[in-house]
């Protein structure tokens, strides 16, 4: 599922925004500062940022996000005013909305930026780990057929590792490819990520750790099942 960050410092606003949004099929959660954001937006699939933040500007932090990468932004202002939104897509921002649109509205921008800027995965092979198989078309993971419950980054990040099953694919390499950034913070969002997938997949043997290096994929057809779970 796409994992939406809204930023906004009204928390009424904000709990109005993220009901919208599940409702509307989306994972979504909220924070109030600019601070926050910077340090929870590499997990996100998107970013909705309100102009009027209690501690940092909000064209700012657009400007901020995009320059350490490419998570898709809209951003989001209580006034229409043409001067806002023109500097706001300047800093960086895919869109920019006003909250009296309706979340309607504000729902369907964010499937028109999502539809530009995500990776064209369904034109790429499905790829078959036997018990394990990926399906780009579908974006799903199933596992001895059963479907297994990953959010967007998850298939990505599982997609980027199975696509070169005998190589190790390095952190730099995976923030590049699945969040589109070289953020220092790398290791801790990449290693949540890992952590989570694992759980998933039931058994650290899916995704080898190379110390130092990166990750690589660590089952192939031959394993036994004893191995998983």
């Amino acid at each position: 599922m796409t994992n939406v960050l809204v930023v906004e410092r009204n928390a009424s606003a904000a709990d109005a925004m993220v009901s919208a949004l599940r409702r509307q099929g989306y994972t979504a959660h909220s924070v109030e500062t600019g601070a926050r954001a910077l340090r929870m937006c590499g997990d996100a699939d998107l970013v909705l940022i309100a102009l009027e933040l209690p501690d940092i500007d909000g064209v700012e932090l657009c400007r901020s996000v995009r320059n350490g990468s490419d998570t898709p932004l809209i951003a989001v202002t209580d006034v229409d005013d043409e001067l806002a939104r023109v500097l706001a897509l300047k800093a960086g921002a895919d869109d920019c909305v006003v909250t009296a649109w309706g979340f309607r509205e504000i729902g369907a921008r964010i499937e028109a930026v999502l539809r530009r800027t995500r990776p064209r995965t369904a034109l790429l092979d499905a790829i078959s780990l036997s018990p394990l198989h990926i399906d780009p078309r579908t974006r799903q993971v199933h596992l001895y057929d059963e479907l297994v419950d990953v959010t967007s980054k998850e298939f990505e990040l599982l997609y980027t590792l199975a696509a070169t099953a005998e190589t190790v694919v390095t952190r730099r390499e995976l923030m590049a490819k699945v969040w589109g950034s070289d953020w220092a913070h790398s290791s801790r969002t990449i290693d949540t990520h890992v952590s989570s997938l694992r759980a998933k997949l039931g058994s650290s043997c899916w995704i080898i750790t190379v110390r130092g290096v990166g990750y690589r994929m660590g089952h192939t057809p031959h394993v036994p099942k004893a191995c998983v779970g």
